[in-house]
């Protein structure tokens, strides 16, 4: 152990030995962040002598667990495995497993899936006789979990005016009830979803201080990995746990905070401090990662955020090459330089393939790279494609395991009633449900009486469905789970259904299935897995995630992904496309300083991507919803001091129609040049008038003219609307047009 802590430089040693009381350690990019949270841990077992059932350390993703587990295993033992240890959703589900009769539920509740849990919607929006063009399940989803990541249940959200007033607002006032008739089917269905993992741990401890008080005693530390990422409900549920002792420390980045789209809340990790006044802060500043180029540039770039905690990353590494603009006329010739660039450095320095990566914004501008690629033979993966686990034929034989072992689980008895088909219609279906509601029992209770209920040819049909489910029953009471999946996926009918079809396609989903065995088997086998039930293999498969799953078998390949899927990762060579105005920063996330200050530091995670070098490239122009649109460099290129740039020297096609000639002229001449320290080609900045403020563009109509804060005077030649939305095309004197949602655009109407 000794060894290990002579390794550390000073901070990171204080971030591992001071081990008591309350603590953040501020990690800065390419910290080691990850190396001092784990040897905390092994700190902890080691010269503390902490039971590690005493220790709870949560993470936002299975691999980052994994990889901290397999880290202290080296360290301590085989002890490393009896710590606590995962991501908030496996973690708190273990709790809610032992302890969920408290709140009405079963300890084998269902866990649901997006998936699951949008399909459940979108029969609660039908059965309501909801127009669901309006109730749009995705838009509706994600109104309920924002809710529910803020702590307000269905009851409390119907009584807030607020809440209620912005969906009549929104032409959706009928969302609280939705919320009801979800939280009620889930309830009945005893299942629960992602994000009740969390509500229902917060409510567990709130409304039985027994149970906190048994956990609380358990947890003497507590240790939570990237804490900017935290949401309320999950910061809420670790203050309980944490607060009889306050053991708890903290790891994060402010700078990194990138995921407030999902409910995280940066404010947990900015206003830790006010919560615990005794608070240790430890500040890891020497980045190992990036070169001195690197680490400077994205020092320039999150200094210009406001809220933020202060800390000066630095770098013994050496300075390293300028950063590289490449500036394309088109988002096709920007592919193409980028391809070329890959191939060429490639080739210079000797790199793998697998030392690349093409980060972007929005994953629609992968198109443009991946034919660029495809047409020099260049190998790539796209990460960020459909899971193994969210195929068609992998939810519908996981939703037969899932009925099998939970009778009341609606969204899966949906999936398989008629699948394969066996003559139940939607309409037989419908009445099911109907029933359950009007008498108050589960769809369980209705199958079993289908004669009292339905009568005819469908209750026959009904009646061999549940002896056939009743059975399957049987098989996971007295198999392990390889034996009882394997014994369902032949009996069902679907393992026979997928084999018959002998297609290229179908082919392929029978040996996915058969993927998913293979996997169970492992999973049986594992000498690790003390628990061999289905069930427990089920709840496995329900917290794994897309992002940790990595099926590639050819490593040596670019990876193109978006930026938010790059977060914790490195490459020698980052390439940042799309560094354009309205494309990135989003031009949905210019409404306030707070969605700007985020967008900034999405660029910061990405910049902080690249160990050895990094290119920045941006197009002139850009097919975007079908339109070709002028473009302009993006503010972010702004905000890098300019001695950190060089802009390339690669050679371009011909200029069509540019925003500006001035620009075009002052980017032909860019092209001409090689000068390392070249200040980034901008338009000219316009200046707003004096007495500049918006206007209401409610009665905005075609003809009239219009000051706009950055693209000054213009005229408006078109009005289009788009449900609530309305967006206007406009010719602006000096920068062509733009089309703005007037929602976001910030506009003064000048009189004719």
């Amino acid at each position: 152990m000794t060894n290990y802590l002579e390794s550390l430089n000073e901070p990171q040693r204080e971030g591992v030995m001071n081990t008591e009381g309350a603590c953040m350690i501020i990690a800065g990019a390419g910290s080691g962040k990850t190396r001092v949270l784990t040897l905390r841990i092994a700190h902890l077992m080691h010269s503390h002598n902490v039971d590690p059932f005493n220790i709870m350390a949560l993470t936002f993703t299975n691999k980052a667990a994994r990889e901290m587990r397999e880290r202290l295993e080296h360290i301590v033992g085989q002890d490393a495995r009896n710590l606590w240890m995962g991501t908030f959703h496996s973690v708190f589900a273990r709790i809610l497993r032992a302890e969920a009769h408290y709140l009405g539920y079963p300890n084998n509740f269902t866990i649901y899936d997006t998936d699951d849990s949008k399909s459940l919607l979108r029969s609660v929006i039908k059965e309501m006789g909801l127009d669901d063009a309006m109730y749009k399940v995705n838009a509706v989803y994600n109104r309920i979990s924002s809710a529910k990541n803020r702590l307000i249940s269905w009851q409390e959200y119907i009584n807030n005016p607020i809440l209620t007033a912005d969906d009549t607002a929104n032409m959706r006032p009928e969302i609280g009830n939705i919320f009801k008739a979800y939280s009620l089917r889930c309830f009945k269905s005893g299942a629960m979803d992602f994000d009740d993992l969390l509500f229902n741990t917060d409510k567990l401890f709130k409304e039985h201080l027994e149970v906190l008080n048994k956990y609380q005693q358990r947890f003497r530390y507590l240790l939570v990995d990237e804490f900017q990422d935290t949401n309320l409900c999950q910061y809420f549920i670790i203050r309980k746990l944490a607060s009889v002792r306050e053991n708890i420390c903290v790891v994060g980045d402010d700078a990194q905070s990138i995921y407030a789209f999902r409910g995280a809340d940066i404010s947990n990790i900015l206003n830790f401090e006010k919560d615990y006044p005794e608070l240790r802060i430890i500040k890891l500043e020497q980045n190992y990662r990036s070169t001195q180029t690197i680490v400077d540039a994205a020092n320039s770039v999150i200094a210009k955020n406001k809220a933020q905690l202060p800390k000066n990353v630095w770098t013994a590494n050496e300075e390293g090459t300028l950063i590289e603009l490449i500036k394309a006329v088109s988002d096709n010739e920007e592919g193409k330089l980028i391809a070329t660039s890959i191939f060429e450095e490639k080739m210079q320095q000797q790199y793998k393939f697998s030392d690349f990566v093409v980060l972007y914004r929005t994953n629609s501008q992968s198109r443009s790279i991946e034919e660029a690629l495809r047409r020099m033979n260049i190998k790539y993966k796209v990460v960020g494609g459909l899971s193994f686990y969210q195929r068609k034929e992998i939810k519908d034989i996981l939703a037969y395991l899932r009925f099998s072992l939970n009778q009341q689980d609606e969204a899966s008895f949906r999936r398989i009633i008629n699948y394969p088909k066996r003559g139940i219609g939607d309409s037989t279906i419908d009445k099911i449900v109907v029933a359950a509601n009007d008498h108050g029992i589960s769809i369980w209770e209705v199958l079993q009486n289908a004669s009292s209920f339905l009568g005819g040819r469908a209750s026959g049909l009904i009646d061999d469905f549940v002896t056939k489910i009743k059975r399957f029953g049987i098989e996971i009471q007295n198999k392990d789970a390889y034996e009882a999946a394997a014994e369902i996926g032949k009996s069902s009918g679907l393992m026979k259904e997928l084999y018959e079809d002998k297609t290229v396609e179908g082919l392929s989903r029978y040996e996915n299935v058969q993927e998913l065995l293979n996997a169970i088997k492992e999973y049986v086998e594992d000498p690790e897995k003390e628990d061999k039930s289905l069930g427990a293999f089920l709840q496995e498969v329900s917290l794994i995630t897309g992002q940790d799953e990595d099926k590639d078998n050819d490593p040596d390949k670019v990876t193109l992904m978006t930026i938010h899927m790059a977060k914790g990762l490195e490459f020698k060579n980052v390439y940042i496309v799309g560094m354009e105005e309205d494309l990135f920063p989003s031009q949905m996330m210019l409404s306030s300083r707070s969605e700007l200050e985020e967008e900034r530091r999405l660029f910061y995670v990405a910049i902080t991507r690249a160990q050895k070098k990094l290119f920045l490239s941006y197009a002139l122009t850009r097919y975007r919803f079908g339109r070709l649109k002028n473009c302009e460099p993006s503010r972010f290129l702004d905000d890098i001091n300019s001695r950190f740039i060089k802009v390339s020297s690669k050679k371009f096609g011909g200029f069509e129609s540019t925003p500006n000639p001035n620009f075009a002229k002052s980017f032909v001449s860019g092209m001409k040049k090689t000068v390392s320290t070249q200040p980034i080609p901008k338009p000219s900045a316009y200046r707003p008038s004096a007495d500049f403020s918006p206007s209401d563009t409610t009665g905005l109509k075609e003809g009239m003219k219009v000051e706009h804060p950055k693209f000054g005077f213009g005229s408006v030649m078109k009005i289009e609307e788009l449900g609530p939305e309305r967006k206007a095309k406009i010719n602006f004197t000096d920068f062509g047009e733009k089309t703005l949602l007037l929602s976001f655009a910030k506009l003064k109407i000048h009189e004719n």
